[in-house]
């Protein structure tokens, strides 16, 4: 279901009398602005969705990667890449002076002419192209109602079904395997059974996350990672959280985008797979 985790560079129309693919930069970032809702989905302030850096104004290859971090720039550059599309972006630190690696990260992208576009909450929420929809299917779930109520929007995705919590248990652990995650969960899975599901990637376990699960019936939590009260939490009301890692559960929306962009305007596009070990 997902896209394995390997440098996804295409073949470009070079040395055969064919130009090479690009876009208009502003063509690319508003048609994600309008697919991703990016203007109306409510988030937190650090997130500054939508384009965060420009470039000269045409993309001829996309890089997408989880983070906007020293290697994902630094990836991107190499690989020719003039649009880095990420999932947590620049300014999560807030103002900080451009110095050190700071300094070396932004010269690196004027250096490059690298635009960056950055989707956070509009790309967890996504009903197709978003984190949460998309792991869930690679777990072999069917979502069929939402989950981690924020603002006015559900953030993450819940479903039902009938199986040995260690099987589904199995699945998690060799999918974020492929991701450079290791699994864990807040009580055994053996002899447990999930009847009720919910999913909300990344960092998905907090207080408001376990209070309504408890309060709609789930047995089985799935998100990235967590507090330590959380396990806590899961353990005195007897429901199961499954930490499969922050980084694991998020490369697959940015995946999801590379492949729509390039459907959508023709233009190659590359994942950089940087495990951050969270």
């Amino acid at each position: 279901m997902s896209t394995p985790p390997v440098d996804r560079i295409l073949a470009q129309a070079t040395g055969n009398g064919l130009e090479a693919p690009h876009a208009p930069l502003r063509d690319i970032v508003a048609a994600l602005d309008l697919e991703l809702r990016t203007a109306e989905i409510p988030d937190y302030g650090g997130a500054v969705n939508g384009l965060q850096l420009a470039n000269r104004g045409t993309v001829h290859k996309v890089a997408v990667a989880v983070d906007a971090s020293r290697a994902a720039i630094t990836e991107a550059a190499i690989s020719g890449a003039n649009l880095l599309v990420v999932h947590h972006g620049l300014f999560w630190s807030g103002a900080q002076p451009i110095t050190g690696v700071s300094y070396e990260k932004y010269r690196t992208l004027f250096g490059g002419d690298i635009a960056v576009y950055a989707t956070h909450l509009p790309l967890d929420c996504h009903p197709a192209l978003g984190n949460n929809v998309r792991l869930a299917r690679a777990l072999g779930l069917t979502p069929t109602g939402g989950f981690a109520r924020y603002k006015t929007i559900d953030v993450g995705v819940s479903g039902t079904g009938d199986e040995p919590t260690a099987d589904l248990f199995a699945r998690i652990e060799a999918f974020a395997a492929r991701y450079g995650g290791q699994v864990r969960s807040s009580v055994p899975v053996a002899g447990r059974t999930t009847r009720r599901w919910a999913l909300c990637t990344g960092g998905g376990a907090s207080s408001d996350t376990l209070r309504e699960a408890r309060d709609t019936g789930i047995d089985t939590l799935i998100v990235g990672e967590g507090p330590h009260h959380t396990t806590v939490e899961a353990l005195e009301h007897d429901f199961c959280v499954i930490y499969a890692g922050h980084y694991a559960t998020e490369t697959l929306g940015v995946q999801a985008l590379g492949a729509w962009i390039e459907a959508k305007f023709g233009v190659p596009w590359t994942f950089l797979h940087l495990p951050t070990g969270s």
